[in-house]
């Protein structure tokens, strides 16, 4: 590995613009002087011309990336002089070529056609006067287009990739975006209602003469209201244009819900805890569904609901687990809107299941959910 690295760096210092072009140019034009050099020596001047004329061509390839219609006028210019004094008898050199990939490549839209129309109108014209031949001007017009478009199709190709990953990176920050808030919601609303609910509790027990505890206390409750306020503000911000993405684990799941509902117990909720079935290791999405499920649902329970008794019911099955939630509480009005049950559905449809809510008939509030578990 050690000795790759070297060969690692210099292929990216070589991939630098400027330094590809520059190199370009010096491995083309070096040999092409060394050659002219001995064809002069060797008494051959014509060679010696055609070698030099042909490096000449090379040199406007060092801004063929910042100033490509500069490059591609001072090559077509520098090949119709050489046609014109007899030192080359052929247009459309590796120069040319280049020069014109290069104006499809960094350039576009009108730049790009208007470069196009005159090197080939100049190349036509050109060879019109000095030298005419049937079918010139279509010679002079793949000479000059078809470079170009191979150009722009590279452009466009490496145009659509970079907008790919920019959309997946976007596509990643929306998916972070969604699970912090939907974690947001889960972890501090809960807390925040059972803070609410116990220091409403407190307050509610104070016997006559506790004004200023009883103040306290109000403003306690009042704090955590609007904490929650704010917070649905935030998360307001944090789901716009949010993807879906399956949770990390954090920690929870159906193991914790024994303590989940006591603490829902401790809150003033009347709740209890059914389990059947034969428990299995859950993976650790589902795992984690369940336990959010739960405890958005009880959360939900003392929320919007008053004088009500929640139940619990987890069922392991061969092939899917099962959660249902129901309490018995009459609705408060007006029910304020959340991302509680959106939040339960994302959950429940990226481990690939089924959730169910809505009022049951008998009075209250049913939360339902399958998952389905992979076969061992």
């Amino acid at each position: 590995m050690r000795f790759v690295r070297p060969f690692q760096a210099a292929w990216r210092f070589l991939r630098r613009p400027r330094v590809f072009d520059a190199s370009l140019v010096i491995v083309v034009v070096v040999p092409a002087a060394i050659g002219g050099a001995f064809a002069w020596a060797a008494e051959q001047p014509a060679v010696a011309a055609g070698t030099a004329h042909f490096a000449l061509t090379m040199l406007p390839l060092l801004v063929r990336r910042t100033r490509p219609p500069l490059a591609a006028a001072l090559v077509v210019a520098l090949e119709l002089a050489g046609l014109a004094t007899g030192i080359v008898d052929s247009s459309n050199s590796l120069g040319s070529l280049i020069a014109f990939y290069s104006v499809g490549r960094y350039t576009q839209g009108r730049t790009t056609l208007i470069t196009t129309v005159l090197s080939c109108a100049g190349y036509a014209i050109g060879v019109a006067l000095i030298d005419p031949a049937p079918g010139f001007w279509v010679g002079a017009m793949f000479a000059t287009a078809i470079p170009v478009g191979l150009g722009q199709l590279v452009r466009v190709r490496a145009e659509l990739r970079e907008r790919t990953q920019q959309e997946m990176a976007d596509s990643a920050v929306r998916a972070e975006r969604r699970r912090i808030a939907r974690e947001l919601h889960d972890v501090v609303a809960h807390h925040l209602s059972v803070i609410n609910a116990l220091v409403g509790g407190a307050r509610a027990t104070l016997p006559p003469g506790q004004d200023v505890t009883r103040d306290a206390l109000a403003g306690a409750e009042q704090t955590a209201r609007q904490a929650l306020a704010e917070m649905r503000q935030l998360l307001d911000v944090l789901r716009a244009d949010g993807g879906g993405a399956a949770d990390a684990a954090t920690g929870v799941g159906a193991a914790r819900l024994p303590a989940l509902v006591e603490e829902a117990r401790t809150a003033g909720l009347p709740a209890s805890l059914t389990v059947t079935g034969e428990p299995v290791p859950l993976p650790t999405a589902v795992d984690h569904a369940v336990y959010r499920i739960v405890q958005e649902a009880l959360t939900n329970t003392r929320k919007h609901t008053v004088g009500s008794r929640a139940s619990v019911l987890l069922t392991y099955d061969a092939s899917a687990i099962e959660v249902e939630v129901v309490d018995d509480g009459a609705a408060k009005l007006p029910v304020s809107t959340g991302f509680g049950l959106t939040g339960m559905a994302e959950r429940v449809a990226l481990c690939g299941g089924d959730l169910w809510t809505g009022p049951r008939a008998q009075g209250g509030f049913r939360v339902h959910a399958r998952i389905p578990l992979e076969k061992r």
